[in-house]
């Protein structure tokens, strides 16, 4: 069980067992996850029964007379892992989407009960010790590797320590529950906006405009959802309301979340010190890839230093292109800077990112989507029709392989109130072979077709769709696993981003865009020639985009790197945005901390993503570069990564594809494609400010 929940890998659970077999086809008739529309009291009532039920398999686990086996002890352990996972995580989730706040704050509760059985077991001696007896040498590999991992975690737990330390960490872990649980809510729940007129919308795509019409005060109302923020930012020509909505934007949960996060911070220390480590981000690393907090520091700054000579260049551009029509400026803005790359990219790119968005209608971006994953990992996919959700926008779909149902997943899409607020898969359920199929969410806030408005999607949205679309792919295909244990995407926490940055590159491929990128008026596919433009442009700020991540891996880092008595989470932001970003930074950037989710899940280890960017473009280049859809690869890349789930370390994992090590001739290349004159084939998803997606 995790020492800490993980940032999108939320899950939800089922609710009725044992499953019967279905005839052919599929394996399970298993229900789909909100089958009975529960009210707040029926869904207690199920969550409880889950908590029951793993508190007597931890029972049966140190109830057992005799020798230790893999049946009466491991079997009975692994399935109290999965009814305490299950209903950890269908609190997580239904405290982050249900649209009924009353019920989200019934999840809240639920979630830090939850984790309290979760943590009672990770401090549990008679269950530790259990563990420690099973002779696994007949074992087999995962199996064996299960138990190892198991054990790394009990004591990192500190099972091992006496009584009075036992007590105080469990205190303590659930102190933390309630810490990251009221620092998500705040930020779900403090959707902010701006006021404005008519005029200060030029520039704006005509849709965009249409969908925003003045109230009867004459003023138009831009929230902070992403559906309104991010063109705003890319397309406003108004300086003064890109800068308003910017600070609008990044003071949310301000000032709210400041005393929950410096809490947590403590608590974190607290924790790290009492288990015998120097500091959180030590102790954070020590059942990672990274291992260590000093390897994640000198990870940045190897990336870092690796990215500037390009990010220098390509600042030096942006600022070129804001002298065009300020010739005084000699500085970008950290607010302004999405805008002027845009600028330049039509300027010296002859590229307009708006010429895209009428090829990605939501519905038809969903289908491509679908298509290339299932071309790509020999699946197919079917919806269910009917099935009740928290919300009527919600689908359930099914995932066939070789005619057999392997896993489901829902899509839940697009913003309403109180819903979390950026894109994220969240775990189901976990698979165990035999006994419950894998399911997984994505939850997203793309814009929502109707019938007069297609929903045309940004093409960060459209990658950052396929991105997540990985991440389910991962948990479905690894979670065909003996044990929920290792199910899924159930490894070490650095590697989890690899396969789903990988598979962004396949959103730039002409062929796989021509199948679904249709000009929502006439049907046309997107031109070659348009595509081909695009990915030139778009590789045009790749350095800053790595940079900025970078920005936000150091500020994770330090927020944690040491005793929170000497940390100015204000300080830290705008000390690490200067550090690795050119950007002038304004006040409010500062603020920037209180809607930093990712300093709740992933705490001090948003270096994830760009260590596994690294990870990603060494994977990519495997792959058929002028069919990426084709040859032996795609089944290769799904037998030897994603198949295996949690059951191999992370490092086997890279090792067993790439016949060696990863390292970074593959992402130095990326960065520097367009300075070095080399056509792009592909490009990255580059949010260009201090705004996490």
């Amino acid at each position: 069980m995790p020492k800490t929940k993980v940032l999108a890998i939320l899950t939800l659970c089922a609710f009725f067992l044992p499953f019967a077999a279905r005839a052919q086809e599929v394996p399970y008739d298993q229900p789909t996850v909100w089958a009975s529309n529960p009210n707040v009291a029926e869904w207690e009532k199920m969550e409880n029964a889950r908590l029951d039920a793993g508190q007597k398999s931890i029972d049966q686990v140190v109830g057992v007379k005799g020798s230790r086996t893999i049946e009466n002890t491991l079997v009975p352990f692994d399935e109290a892992v999965r009814q305490l996972n299950a209903a950890l995580y269908l609190a997580q989730i239904v405290e982050q989407v249900h649209p009924d706040a009353t019920f989200r704050d019934h999840a809240t509760a639920m979630t830090t009960k939850a984790s309290a059985a979760q943590t009672a077991l990770s401090l549990n001696q008679d269950v530790y010790k259990a563990l420690t007896g099973l002779d696994m040498s007949h074992a087999d590999a995962a199996s064996q590797h299960y138990v190892e991992r198991q054990l790394l975690e009990f004591r990192l737990a500190g099972v091992d320590k006496d009584n009075d330390a036992r007590e105080k960490l469990k205190e303590l872990n659930e102190q933390l529950t309630n810490d990251e649980s009221l620092f998500e809510r705040n930020i779900a729940d403090d959707q902010k906006s701006v006021e404005t007129d008519a005029a200060s919308l030029a520039g704006l795509p005509q849709d965009y405009i249409e969908g925003h019409r003045p109230g009867p005060d004459g003023k138009i109302k831009i929230t902070t959802a992403y559906p309104d923020y991010f063109p705003v930012m890319n397309y406003a020509k108004s300086d003064e309301l890109r800068h308003k909505l910017w600070a609008t934007y990044e003071t949310r949960a301000y000032p709210k979340n400041r005393a929950v996060l410096e809490d947590m911070m403590k608590v974190r220390f607290q924790i790290a010190t009492l288990l015998g480590y120097s500091s959180w981000a030590d102790y954070n690393a020590a059942d990672k890839m990274a291992l260590t907090g000093k390897n994640v520091e000198d990870f940045i700054a190897q990336l870092s230093a690796a990215a500037k000579p390009a990010m220098q260049r390509e600042y030096a551009m942006i600022l070129a292109q804001k002298q065009k029509t300020d010739p005084k400026a000699t500085e970008v803005y950290d607010y302004e800077h999405r805008y002027y790359e845009e600028q330049l990219r039509r300027a010296s790119y002859a590229f307009d990112s708006q010429s895209i968005r009428p090829y990605l209608p939501y519905n038809e971006v969903k289908q491509g989507v679908l298509d290339t994953a299932a071309t790509l990992f020999h699946v197919s996919f079917r919806q269910e029709h009917g099935v009740p959700s928290w919300d009527p926008s919600v689908e359930t779909w099914d995932v066939i392989d070789s005619g057999k149902m392997i896993g489901r997943f829902y899509l839940d899409m697009h913003p309403r109130p109180g819903k979390y607020t950026h894109a994220e898969m969240a775990q189901v359920l976990d698979g165990v072979r035999g006994k419950q199929m894998p399911e997984a969410i994505l939850v997203c806030n793309l814009p929502k077709p109707t019938a007069t408005d297609p929903g045309l999607m940004e093409y960060d949205d459209a990658v950052t769709f396929f991105h997540e679309f990985g991440h389910l792919m991962h948990h479905i295909l690894g979670g065909q696993q003996e044990w929920a244990g290792i199910s899924g995407i159930s490894m070490e926490q650095d590697f989890v981003e690899a396969p789903s940055q990988m598979l962004e590159e396949w959103m730039h491929s002409p062929q796989v865009l021509a199948k679904f990128a249709k000009n929502y008026k006439t049907g046309e596919p997107i031109p070659a020639d348009l595509v081909a433009k695009m990915n030139r442009a778009l590789a045009f700020g790749r350095a800053g985009y790595v940079s900025q991540q970078l920005a936000f891996a150091a500020i994770s880092y330090d927020m944690y790197k040491g005793d929170p008595e000497d940390i100015d989470p204000y300080a830290v932001v705008m000390s690490d945005a200067r550090r690795y970003t050119p950007l002038k930074l304004v006040p409010e950037t500062g603020d920037f901390y209180c809607s930093f989710d990712h300093l709740t899940n992933y705490s001090s280890a948003y270096y994830t993503y760009m260590w596994d960017l690294v990870i990603a473009e060494d994977f990519f280049q495997q792959f058929d570069q002028q069919n990426l859809l084709a040859g032996p690869t795609p089944m290769r890349y799904r037998h030897l990564v994603l198949e295996p789930g949690g059951s191999e370390s992370a490092n086997d994992l890279v090792k067993n594809f790439l016949g060696r090590a990863q390292d970074m001739t593959a992402i130095e290349k990326w960065m520097n494609e367009e300075f070095a004159g080399v056509p792009s084939t592909s490009a990255p998803t580059a949010p260009s400010s201090l705004s996490v997606q």
